[in-house]
C-alpha cells in the first residue's frame, strides 16, 4: 500500500520556516527567502507603478519590513508571501498618492528582452508591454491589483482574496471588470501591436 509523501512541506510552510530561522539568526535562510520573494515583490510593484526604479525601491522596502517583523511573526496568521504582497500593494498605493498632481506619464518599463529575439521582435515586445502598462495605469487601483495578481503573478482567486482582504466573489468581479476595460482600451491597437484578428 503506497502512502502519500507528507515529508515535503508546502511552499508557504517553507517560507514560514525560513522566516523563523532568520529570526533565530540564520542569515542563509534570509538569503533563500529573499531569492524567492524579491522577484515576485518587484514584479507586482512594477506592474502597479509602471516605474522600474520605484518598483525596485518598493520591493527592497517590503523585504526590509519583513526582516524587521520576523521576530514577531506568528505562524498560521498569514502566509509570508501574502504578507509581502500586502506590503507591496500598500507601498504602491502610497507611491501613487505621492505622484498625484505631477504632470507627465510614468516611464513604462518593458519586460526583460529575450537575447535570442531580433531587434524588431524586441521592439514589438516593448511596445506591447508599454501598451499593457498604459492600459493598466487607467484601471482603478483595486481592478489593476486584481488583474496583476491573477494574470501576471498567476495567483489563484482565494489567495488574491487574502492579499486584498476581500471575498473571492469580489476578486472575480474586479478581475472581470478589469479585463473588460483592458479589452476596450487595447481593442483599437491590435494591428499596431502586431496582433492578428482571431
Amino acid at each position: 500500500m503506497a502512502s502519500a509523501d507528507v515529508s515535503q512541506p508546502s511552499p508557504e510552510d517553507e517560507e514560514a520556516r525560513l522566516l523563523a530561522a532568520f529570526a533565530a539568526g540564520d542569515h542563509a535562510a534570509a538569503a533563500v527567502l529573499t531569492d524567492r520573494l524579491t522577484p515576485r515583490a518587484f514584479g507586482l510593484a512594477l506592474r502597479l507603478t509602471g516605474d522600474r526604479a520605484e518598483a525596485e525601491d518598493i520591493a527592497q522596502e517590503a523585504m526590509v519590513r519583513l526582516w524587521r517583523m520576523a521576530p514577531d511573526w506568528e505562524p498560521g496568521t498569514a502566509k509570508v508571501s501574502t504578507w509581502v504582497y500586502r506590503v507591496v500593494t500598500n507601498l504602491c498605493l502610497d507611491h501613487k498618492r505621492r505622484r498625484r498632481g505631477r504632470d507627465g506619464a510614468l516611464d513604462d518599463a518593458p519586460e526583460p528582452a529575450d537575447e535570442a529575439q531580433s531587434a524588431a521582435d524586441q521592439m514589438q515586445d516593448a511596445a506591447r508591454s508599454s501598451a499593457l502598462q498604459g492600459a493598466l495605469d487607467q484601471l482603478p487601483d483595486r481592478q489593476r491589483l486584481a488583474i496583476v495578481l491573477r494574470h501576471l503573478q498567476d495567483l489563484p482567486n482565494p489567495r488574491i482574496a487574502e492579499v486584498m482582504e476581500i471575498s473571492v466573489e469580489a476578486v472575480e468581479s474586479l478581475t472581470a471588470r478589469g479585463k473588460r476595460t483592458l479589452t476596450r482600451l487595447l481593442a483599437g491597437r491590435k494591428e499596431e501591436l502586431g496582433y492578428e484578428d482571431d
